[in-house]
């Protein structure tokens, strides 16, 4: 069995394959103050409820945006299973993504994941988006090259930064209200950072279609995908499993 891992800024993602089967899918939170040894508990606990035993693991492989707790969960899987070494997605790595940025060594091991999965499962040319707590939309042109994307704050940042600089809005629950007009300021907030962010999702989209000059195969992923995307007019696929399935085929490409 593979254990999968995805580190995000505010989630981590634990999964855990049979063969290409994934057995389960589950979230943390990311908290940097933990210890090796402390994720070692919490992955050991989210698989013994989805009867899954450490020995049954047999590698394992790690994507991670927070670099100071890459490391340590890297060690913590290392205590929880017995002669498996974690690969980590970066330099060494083959993922077969041909990268045309400025810098490719600045590409984050999410959008590298994002994008593998997208190609193996759909084809290209397609755009991917992202949402978590950046919102990433990024593209894959008809030769199959990663050639850039944006960078906005996801709905939880945006909707944080709003609450935080006023003195009379509340926090609300991510809840799309029934209309886009609101006549109360919970359901106006709502329908702002909702709709707002599903708006910006079809714009980009349809700007990064006109300057490529065709169309492409939508698909988003990412935590608040699901609240975000039926509020959106294009047709975008939904896949929550992506990343999880980026990271099997980059194991697969990697192991010995």
């Amino acid at each position: 069995m593979l254990l999968a891992i995805d580190m995000g800024n505010t989630n981590i993602e634990v999964g855990v394959f049979d063969e290409d089967r994934i057995l389960f899918t589950e979230r943390i939170s990311t908290d940097i103050e933990k210890t090796e040894l402390e994720y070692a508990v919490i992955l050991k606990t989210v698989m013994e409820i989805h009867g899954v035993e450490p020995k049954e693991i047999t590698g394992s492989i790690i994507s991670s945006v927070v670099p100071p707790l890459t490391h340590i969960m890297k060690q913590a899987v290392r205590k929880l299973v017995k002669n498996v070494n974690p690969m980590v997605v970066g330099a060494g790595l083959k993922t077969g993504l041909n990268i045309k940025i400025d810098d490719p060594r600045t590409m984050g091991a999410d959008l590298v994941v994002d994008s593998v999965a997208a190609i193996n499962e759909y084809g290209a040319p397609s755009i991917v988006v992202d949402m978590g707590t950046a919102t990433t939309i990024t593209v894959i042109d008809k030769d199959r090259n990663y050639i850039g994307g944006v960078i906005v704050p996801g709905v939880r940042t945006s909707l944080e930064a709003l609450v935080s600089n006023t003195s009379q809005l509340p926090r609300v629950s991510l809840s799309s209200p029934e209309k886009y007009i609101c006549t109360n300021t919970v359901d106006c907030m709502k329908s702002g950072i909702i709709n707002g962010q599903a708006a910006l999702v079809d714009g980009i989209i349809e700007r990064f279609e006109e300057e490529l000059g065709y169309s492409t195969t939508v698909v988003a992923t990412g935590g608040l995908s699901k609240v975000i995307i039926p509020r959106c007019r294009r047709e975008i696929i939904l896949d929550n499993a992506l990343m999880m399935k980026g990271l099997k085929v980059i194991y697969d490409r990697n192991r010995r």
